[in-house]
């Protein structure tokens, strides 16, 4: 192997040097090369685009004082001014030095002054005209933010969360807007396009006892109380956390915030007589609710009984033609999840794509008997005030099948499958999963005017086979309804299974037969069950369940039962048999879940449910439900009401309380259909 030589090989002005033993000859370049020259200059350019967009475009920089003042100094900003004269200097005056003269005021001064009034009276001119073409509304809640902003979701969301600072000033949002209103001297009302003036009822019925007024304004401040916070920390999200004070979605809305508790509670404000709230309300519902850009999967039950049936009863209570096209749109997007080899819809749908799909633990994907069954009443007022039979095409088609299928011993097990029409598990429930498909079999007949004879022979089919083998008495003598698990009783009855008091007693009243004081009886009673359940806990409110077994009765066992969640169905069985008897106890009744609500769940931002209704300071769960405004205050104040607001003979009550018109007998229902 060759070694480093160790002797130059050769003479020259520059020492020659090697690399692994070999000799490099010198090199006497003095210049760049033309690649390193690009590399140098893309290196400056590089970091003088950095730096300045630093300056001009980063969000903490762009806003700067500094850069503010470069942009609005213009050129004069980037020279030196003129010279100062100095005898007027001396003088305490500061005069300027132009073209060789001394000038008391700056010319360019004059010009530019002259300049920025045009252009102020420009833009104040171009606001005006702005506000004159848009309708502001300003709420009169006392500090509560104005109608909301829309922001790149296209969700509205209050002005008071996008600025900290008037979020601890809270009126000086709606100050703000009041001046600007008062400057362009406009404060139109929208021109509203009626079909129709409103249904008979919808307001009043004032009551002429001055205690029993007193209760119902109570409850009209509760209202206020919900709602004003609702507006103040979640304005055009799904529902509230009045504790921590900021929106809240359930997974029934999926992942967008659509203003469930504006679409639920609207009708309320509106019994309520809460004009200035109601317009709120319906005006954010005609300028932001778009589902034509969620992407996201909801459940068709919850978006039917919440959304297009409080839009309907708006469209009724008033007559408005925004409430109903919105509906449309709304159940339109629900229509796919009626495809399905059988057309039992399925439970959830994506809004954009029209997927749908069932929940997996729902034996075996399975339909839900209460959601399959809960959207004839939505969908046949839609196709008869829209004049399209699509909708009401879909849920006879359910009826149909539902017809056809064996009853294991009379009853409707809970699932059943949409792609084989086959029942799933056998369990039976006037509770949870299955108790609004039986509220609907007697509404839906009701609201048709008695015509549909089918739904009522269906009605009395269910609740037969359900006092067969459902309705049980405790040793302490309470009537409750029990749950049927392949053929054994589990001696558990829902929260939401009190609905059914006020269902047997309306549906004995509706057709006076025979039976008549039999199911009256058993209504009283299973309410009475109900109140029970209330009476029995340390805040006198009841538990999410409630068992009956040796030595103990109507209480709850299990820790997951223990919960209250604003649910409405007990105060929903008061209103009816009050309606329907005139027993006050149901009134003192009402009252004793009012002061309990109002002692246990308000809190400043609102009122949240409970974890635990045997604890003497339940923890609370941080949640007002949109139908806490829908049905529970709404209930209530229909107790303390007198019998001409919503007449029981001119209107029918969804499963979400929301009021739609008995055809025939409220004028405002199509004749033609």
């Amino acid at each position: 192997m060759a070694g480093r030589p160790l002797l130059l090989t050769h003479q020259s002005n520059f020492p020659t040097r090697y690399v692994n033993g070999f000799p490099i000859s010198p090199s006497n370049r003095r210049t760049l090369r033309s690649r390193e020259k690009y590399i140098i200059c893309i290196v400056f350019v590089a970091f003088g685009v950095v730096c300045y967009g630093a300056i001009f475009f980063l969000p903490e920089l762009r806003n700067g004082a500094s850069v503010q003042s470069i942009r609005q100094s213009g050129p004069a900003g980037l020279f030196f001014p003129p010279p100062i004269d100095e005898q007027s200097a001396l003088n305490g005056v500061n005069r300027l030095l132009h073209h060789g003269g001394v000038d008391d005021v700056d010319p360019h001064k004059i010009q530019d002054r002259e300049k920025l009034r045009v252009k102020i009276d420009t833009d104040l001119e171009r606001e005006k005209q702005r506000i004159a073409a848009q309708v502001i509304e300003k709420p009169k809640i006392g500090g509560v933010p104005p109608p909301a902003n829309v922001g790149d979701t296209g969700t509205a969301v209050s002005p008071l969360q996008t600025d900290s600072k008037a979020n601890s000033q809270p009126g000086k949002l709606e100050t703000a807007l009041s001046k600007k209103v008062n400057e362009a001297g406009v404060h139109n009302e929208e021109k509203e396009s009626k079909d129709h003036s409103g249904g008979p009822g919808g307001q009043g019925g004032e009551p002429s006892d001055p205690e029993i007024k007193e209760k119902r304004d109570k409850i009209r401040q509760m209202m206020k109380h919900a709602w004003d916070n609702y507006v103040r920390y979640a304005w055009g999200k799904n529902e509230l956390k009045p504790v921590s004070k900021r929106g809240h979605s359930a997974g029934v809305f999926g992942k967008t915030s659509v203003g469930a508790t504006i679409l639920d509670g609207l009708d309320t404000l509106y019994i309520m007589g809460m004009m200035d709230e109601y317009k709120l309300g319906r005006d954010w519902i005609a300028e932001n609710l778009d589902l034509d850009k969620v992407n996201t999967e909801v459940s068709v039950f919850e978006v039917n009984i919440r959304f297009v049936g409080g839009l309907l009863a708006c469209y009724a209570l008033t007559g408005e033609k925004m409430f109903k096209d919105k509906a449309e749109v709304i159940a339109r997007k629900l229509l796919p999840a009626f495809k399905t080899p059988t057309g039992i819809p399925f439970s959830l749908v994506n809004l954009k794509s029209g997927a749908g799909k069932n929940y997996a633990w729902a034996s075996g994907s399975s339909s839900i008997l209460a959601e399959l069954g809960t959207m004839h009443m939505e969908f046949a007022y839609l196709s008869h005030v829209t004049g399209d039979s699509e909708f009401e095409q879909k849920v006879l088609k359910v009826r149909e099948v539902l017809q056809k299928l064996e009853k294991p011993e009379g009853m409707y097990p809970l699932y059943l499958n949409p792609k084989t029409g086959r029942w799933g598990q056998q369990h039976m429930s006037m509770g949870a999963l299955g108790d609004s498909f039986f509220e609907y079999l007697l509404k839906v007949w009701i609201q048709s005017g008695k015509t549909d004879t089918e739904s009522r022979q269906m009605y009395d089919e269910a609740i037969e086979g359900a006092e067969k083998k459902l309705i049980q008495t405790s040793k302490g003598g309470l009537k409750y309804l029990a749950d049927l698990k392949y053929g054994k009783l589990e001696h558990k009855m829902d929260h939401l299974t009190c609905f059914a008091g006020g269902m047997f007693a309306l549906g004995a009243k509706t057709r006076p037969d025979e039976k008549y004081e039999h199911y009256m009886t058993l209504a009283k009673d299973l309410t009475h069950t109900c109140h029970e359940s209330y009476d029995r806990s340390e805040t006198k409110l009841g538990p999410e369940s409630f068992r009956f077994m040796e030595g103990l009765e109507a209480k709850a066992l299990k820790q997951n039962e223990k919960y209250y969640i604003q649910r409405p169905e007990v105060i929903e069985s008061y209103f009816v048999l009050w309606r329907l008897t005139h027993d006050p106890k149901y009134r003192q009744w009402g009252w004793e879940a009012t002061q309990a609500i109002e002692k246990y769940c308000k809190v400043d931002g609102g009122y949240s449910g409970l974890k635990n209704v045997y604890l003497p300071d339940p923890p609370k769960d941080d949640v007002q439900q949109s139908f806490f405004l829908a049905e529970t205050l709404k209930y209530l104040y229909l107790l303390f009401s007198e019998d001409d607001l919503l007449p029981l003979d001119k209107w029918v009550l969804s499963t979400e309380a929301h009021p739609l018109p008995i055809r025939g007998a409220n004028p405002i229902y199509p004749s033609s259909t």
